[in-house]
């Protein structure tokens, strides 16, 4: 199941990078405007906001299994439609991957709930997350050469192979899990004792200290999507024109900001096996402040500013959904988080880069948008910590044993 994760981790990112290594190519080609171009990137994240409600009930219904079949297969879809239709055929397949994408989005933590071992799930979710950031800058260094070769529709179409593989892989794993549930039913010497059935009560129902917990994590999501999104937006055109850099330089300089991400996805899990809990989460708070701080007051180390702020967005990830991956209680009850979780972040996502670019304009200065990144930091402190707080009392008072109890 952990390597199915990181299988189905690589195409849940790669499909969205892969436009953006070749979007002149694209609008040449097929006549789309600025804004149809935008809707390349713009539009899956805005998917992921407004489907993954839906998203989560589905699971809740059909099971995580079935998502994951699913968000393979229409990824496979969306790429193939995308590669070789005429320009609105282009935005039908990228709204196929954005939608097929918010069922895996909202799938990977209820497996990882369900399979993983406890004291495992901040590693496993800072390998799924460090899994994307590889996925995206393998698929950004390696489209434009492939465009360069064989053009920009085959270009984005083999990312594709990667859908294909994960459909197989899982498969394979569904099918084995199936055989040797059979088998162990068939070799029992006395049936199996009957199993409590999971209790499936409604939202309203669920723990108010766990509804806490999710209810802050909306809010720490939804900083670190806003911080995320506008650096990543905003960076390369912050450094070109407060620190003088050329395109080359200040894309390059940003680029440590998707890299570095890798190292906060593996240092949480490392950081939370050897401290107190809300430990992981202050360090990465800080890595996250230093950012839009440290553009304001000292620019000029603006390397180890993209560098702390890669190292928080991979980090604060992981951190977040490791959090929803102790706490729940079921499956449904993970599924359910996770979209309220996911659905609030996104949404602010989608919204945070034109404000911020808005802001740009109407101050004629970067130092507003920096501002805006600053109070998403604080957001994702402030509700971080007490989530993890919460979290910490709340295991403690017997989520481990109400676990058993409704997974039987």
């Amino acid at each position: 199941m952990v390597v199915g994760i990181v299988v189905l981790a690589i195409n849940l990112r790669a499909p969205i990078i892969a436009p953006t290594a070749v979007l002149s190519d694209i609008q040449d080609d097929t006549g789309l405007s600025a804004a149809g171009v935008g809707l390349l990137t713009g539009l899956p994240v805005l998917l992921f906001a407004l489907v993954t409600p839906v998203a989560g009930k589905i699971i809740g219904r059909f099971g995580a299994e079935a998502a994951v079949l699913s968000c393979l297969t229409g990824v496979l879809l969306g790429t193939v439609l995308r590669s070789v239709g005429p320009p609105w055929l282009v935005l039908v397949g990228t709204g196929i991957i954005g939608f097929a994408i918010t069922l895996g989005n909202i799938a990977v933590p209820v497996i990882i709930r369900r399979e993983v071992p406890w004291s495992q799930v901040s590693m496993v979710t800072g390998l799924y997350s460090a899994t994307m950031n590889v996925g995206s800058m393998l698929t950004l260094l390696g489209t434009g050469p492939l465009a360069a070769a064989f053009g920009w529709r085959w270009a984005i179409a083999i990312w594709g192979a990667m859908a294909m593989i994960g459909l197989a892989y899982w498969l394979f794993a569904i099918r084995l899990r199936v055989r040797r549930n059979a088998i162990v039913a068939a070799s029992a010497e006395t049936p199996p004792a009957p199993q409590p059935t999971p209790v499936r009560r409604p939202w309203r129902e669920a723990p108010p200290e766990f509804r806490a917990i999710i209810a802050l994590l909306v809010v720490t999501f939804s900083g670190q999507s806003i911080a995320y999104y506008t650096t990543t937006t905003w960076l390369p055109s912050i450094l070109a024109d407060t620190g003088g850099l050329s395109a080359t330089a200040s894309g390059g300089t940003a680029s440590l900001f998707q890299v570095a991400a890798i190292l906060g996805a593996f240092g949480v899990p490392l950081l939370a096996a050897r401290t107190k809990p809300w430990v992981p989460v202050a360090i990465i708070a800080a890595l996250w402040l230093s950012l839009p701080v440290g553009l304001l007051l000292a620019p000029n180390s603006y390397v180890l500013w993209a560098i702390t702020g890669g190292i928080a967005q991979g980090g604060g990830f992981t951190a977040i959904f490791s959090i929803i991956a102790r706490t729940a209680g079921s499956d449904r009850e993970t599924a359910s988080a996770s979209a309220r979780v996911q659905g609030g972040g996104y949404l602010a996502a989608t919204l945070a880069p034109p404000f911020a670019g808005w802001l740009g304009n109407v101050t004629d200065g970067w130092t507003a948008p920096i501002l805006l990144i600053l109070a998403a930091t604080l957001a994702f402190t402030i509700a971080g910590l007490l989530a993890v707080r919460i979290s910490g009392r709340f295991r403690g008072g017997g989520p481990a044993n109400r676990r058993e109890v409704l997974d039987g």
